[in-house]
């Protein structure tokens, strides 16, 4: 008798590598992320400004676009090779997936961009640019791309991006089926309608979440995270805030599902930032079993007992109304 073996990883999707933020308010927006955030602009084409942590290897992790509305531009996942970029093409195409080239894009090479099932423009790159610091902001370790910038929140990298969408369920086997992520936590109410996903290309516990759209309205924002080094460097942010005079929204707590130590934040354009430090948690386990999480589990609120706010909720970008 033989044994049938499970399907063959897909392991074509290295890490998420940047997001594009819209902003109504562009120049509000850019001294948000220089001043107050602490990253680096590395460069400009059109509307956009290109921002960068001073860990991200990359020339940026972050375009902030000026728009009519905010919202999510497209966010941009980094595959390990160039076959490995036209496998994954070529598994879209073959899903019945429209895909667009784009090759006008500032730092890296050809693009493949398509919709995922919410609506959101995810895109697909391999050669990329590496960031090479001017003198003057060259570390004194050969090994970090650049110095540290003692700036404001000192964001370290982008971590994740959070989007909502109608189908949560669709949307996660979307992603496994055609991109290989793998599904480390979700949420599943008593009536079996899946209201949370957390999908990861990586060690790390996530590199994108879902959560469900309300109002059935595809492609919009709940929030897009960056890095910081502990959990004394958040609340360290969150006395920055204060200074800065910039709301808080929710937090510094410990998110129960990722255990995330978190803080919420509103750029300038309206969306939302979340700070956070994950500790030492990877998922190291190539045969990770999916935690899924219950209704009553979630209403407990988070980790420590925190009920977040009605505006984590409700708020998302573009606005709904």
């Amino acid at each position: 008798m033989t044994t049938r073996l499970p399907p063959e990883p897909i392991m074509d999707v290295a890490h998420l590598g940047h997001v594009e933020l819209l902003t109504p308010k562009p120049e509000d927006s850019r001294r948000f992320f220089t001043e107050v955030m602490g990253m680096t602009e590395s460069g400009q084409q059109g509307d956009s400004v290109f921002l960068r942590g001073w860990d991200d290897y990359e020339r940026y992790s972050l375009q902030l676009t000026g728009a009519a509305t905010s919202g999510l531009g497209h966010a941009a996942f980094r595959t390990r090779s160039p076959q490995a970029l036209e496998r994954r093409v070529a598994a879209l195409l073959a899903d019945g997936v429209a895909v667009a080239r784009h090759d006008d894009s500032l730092g890296h090479g050809p693009g493949f961009r398509f919709r995922d099932p919410a609506g959101h423009l995810i895109e697909l790159y391999h050669a990329t640019e590496w960031y090479e610091a001017p003198p003057e902001r060259r570390p004194a370790l050969k090994n970090q791309p650049e110095r540290y910038p003692a700036r404001g929140v000192n964001l370290r990298r982008l971590d994740h991006f959070n989007t909502l969408g109608p189908d949560v369920r669709a949307a996660r086997e979307f992603y496994q089926r055609n991109l290989g992520l793998r599904c480390t936590e979700r949420i599943e109410l008593d009536s079996g309608l899946e209201t949370g996903m957390w999908l990861t290309a990586t060690n790390k516990s996530y590199d994108m979440a879902m959560g469900r759209e309300p109002d059935g309205i595809p492609g919009r924002l709940h929030h897009v995270t960056f890095a910081l080094d502990s959990r004394e460097a958040i609340l360290q942010a969150a006395d920055t805030f204060l200074e800065a005079g910039v709301h808080i929204e929710n937090g510094p707590h410990k998110h129960a599902i990722q255990q995330t130590f978190f803080l919420y934040v509103y750029e300038p354009g309206g969306n939302r930032i979340e700070l956070a430090h994950s500790g030492a948690r990877l998922v190291l386990a190539p045969d990770w079993k999916t935690i899924t999480w219950t209704e009553a589990e979630r209403n407990k609120g988070q980790a420590w007992g925190l009920q977040l706010g009605e505006s984590f909720r409700t708020h998302a970008t573009p606005p709904s109304r």
